[in-house]
């Protein structure tokens, strides 16, 4: 079985050594040959912290023919509390792909975050009318689900889709976290939008 390590999901070292069927001190072994290298970044889950999320280090993969295309009828961000990332990543969205997007939290904030609205703003999008909203509300089965925070991605362990294991910046609360997250994003957005089609 071949485990893709690009955009599709993030996966956590336990998941990688299940599918890999490989023990833990090899799959260790190679990842950090992998991280020596500049290949792979690991950090560990800002929800139950003993996880840890591997993805390529970005550019790894610059130059090599590009993934094989899925298709999609509407994309949907979703993170716990639908209030920065999951709402830029829908508003970046909106930005570079026909395919439709929505975002939504596992548990909604009252109001998107006032940091995610400035970045937004800096950055010429436009969160101003944007509200968090329930998943069960928001989600139905023919999305493609691309959690961008650990919580809600641990939260959904039924729910197969894509993983962006990207930091809070609402937890930091500065202009650097919510820019250090939008940049995350846009790269991850700008990464997928392209090898998706139109459903």
């Amino acid at each position: 079985m071949t485990l893709t390590l690009r955009n599709w999901p993030t996966p956590d070292t336990r998941v990688m050594q299940s599918e890999l069927g490989m023990p833990a001190n090899l799959l260790s072994h190679h990842l950090r040959s992998m991280e020596d290298a500049g290949l792979a970044v690991r950090h560990l889950s800002e929800g139950d912290k003993r996880r840890s999320y591997v993805r390529l280090a970005p550019g790894a993969l610059e130059g090599l023919t590009p993934g094989r295309e899925h298709g999609a009828r509407r994309v949907l961000f979703v993170c716990t509390r639908n209030s920065a990332r999951s709402q830029l990543a829908t508003a970046l969205w909106r930005t570079v792909s026909d395919i439709p997007s929505a975002s939504a939290g596992t548990h909604p904030a009252e109001r998107v975050a006032p940091g995610a609205v400035d970045v937004a703003r800096r950055h010429g999008l436009d969160l101003a009318g944007s509200k968090p909203r329930l998943i069960d509300q928001v989600m139905n089965d023919e999305d493609l689900v691309v959690t961008v925070c650990d919580n809600a991605h641990e939260e959904l362990p039924g729910l197969h889709g894509i993983h962006w294991s990207i930091p809070d910046p609402v937890r930091l609360d500065s202009k650097e976290a919510f820019e250090d997250a939008y940049a995350d994003i846009s790269r991850r957005v700008h990464d997928l939008a392209p090898r998706l089609r139109a459903a």
